[in-house]
């Protein structure tokens, strides 16, 4: 079973290795062009080419998916199939390409949470438990055949990060079982019409943007606490705060916070703080105390470190 693996980042490097581990055959890794990032936009290799490199394994990097040259090079390879793991969307001409398909490792329960960002917005909605599904890519997104599910609770203290790599974890292991039917021709897949329920399509699961990462502080406590710790540490809640009157309220991210479900006659978003060690902000039925945050342009410091500097 000759395996054409694709994905990006470091959720798809465990299922990579796995395959590699495991004595899977991989004839070549597809990911995406390196690109500079950070503060001195330094040319980055993708987690995935990283670990490719590592183990000598041939690598793709296409610009466009449906470009003939990668097409070409891609079909010289004869993958009996192909897996995604974060990755980009495919043309037909590529997922279509081996004899047994191409199946995706989505990181929610599907139908529920299709799209970019699935446990971020598990978490925001405040779910109790998600998983991790893997199913054979079609025409849409997110949308063609279960072939396996996994699931995991979500605690109240969970966030994107703790779930990130539990799914990251079970998600490999379910990709060599994915594999290991397809070898033993003992697939059942199930049609998402099947599962799909109006409740469950209308959690979705779009790309995160900036304005998206925005607190509403007239959100119930339990909303905002959500919200924070599912953008946490990445993207990352964020707000305009005012800790000193009459100066200008400052930006700040929210990496940790905590609630306290408690009657008051405050408006809603305003701050009470001692400028020492806490701070805390209003909500309709209570406060978001701040643990874990980083101004702009600052480091990631404790609520306590940020309060003493603001008072010089």
């Amino acid at each position: 079973m000759r395996i054409v693996f694709m994905g990006t980042p470091d959720f798809a490097v465990a299922s990579l290795r796995a395959l590699v581990e495991n004595g899977y055959d991989v004839a070549g890794v597809v990911t995406q062009p390196d690109k500079p990032a950070g503060r001195g936009y330094r040319v980055q290799q993708s987690a995935i080419k990283q670990y490719a490199l590592a183990q000598n394994l041939p690598i793709l990097q296409p610009e466009k998916m449906k470009d003939k040259a990668f097409i070409a090079a891609l079909a010289e390879w004869k993958a009996d199939v192909q897996v995604v793991v974060a990755f980009r969307m495919l043309p037909s001409e590529v997922w279509q390409m081996p004899r047994f398909g191409t199946f995706n490792l989505h990181a929610s329960l599907l139908p529920a949470y299709r799209g970019a960002a699935p446990i971020n917005w598990a978490i925001i909605n405040g779910e109790r438990q998600t998983g991790v599904t893997t199913f054979f890519i079609d025409s849409k997104i997110d949308t063609g055949k279960i072939i396996l599910q996994e699931k995991i609770a979500i605690s109240d203290s969970d966030n994107a990060e703790t779930i990130h790599d539990a799914l990251m974890t079970i998600g490999a292991k379910l990709v060599c079982k994915t594999i290991d039917l397809i070898i033993n021709n003992s697939i059942q897949s199930i049609d998402q019409q099947e599962l799909a329920d109006e409740t469950l399509l209308q959690k979705t699961a779009p790309k995160l943007f900036r304005e998206t990462c925005k607190i509403d502080w007239q959100q119930s406590a339990q909303q905002v606490y959500n919200f924070i710790r599912g953008l946490s540490p990445y993207p990352t809640a964020w707000a305009a705060l005012n800790f000193v009157p009459d100066v200008d309220a400052i930006e700040i991210k929210i990496y940790e916070s905590d609630k306290e479900i408690i009657a008051h006659n405050l408006p809603t978003g305003t701050i009470v703080s001692d400028m020492k060690k806490y701070a805390k902000v209003a909500v309709n039925d209570g406060f978001i105390v701040l643990k874990n945050v980083q101004a702009a342009g600052k480091k990631r410091m404790e609520i306590g470190e940020l309060l003493r500097g603001l008072r010089h």
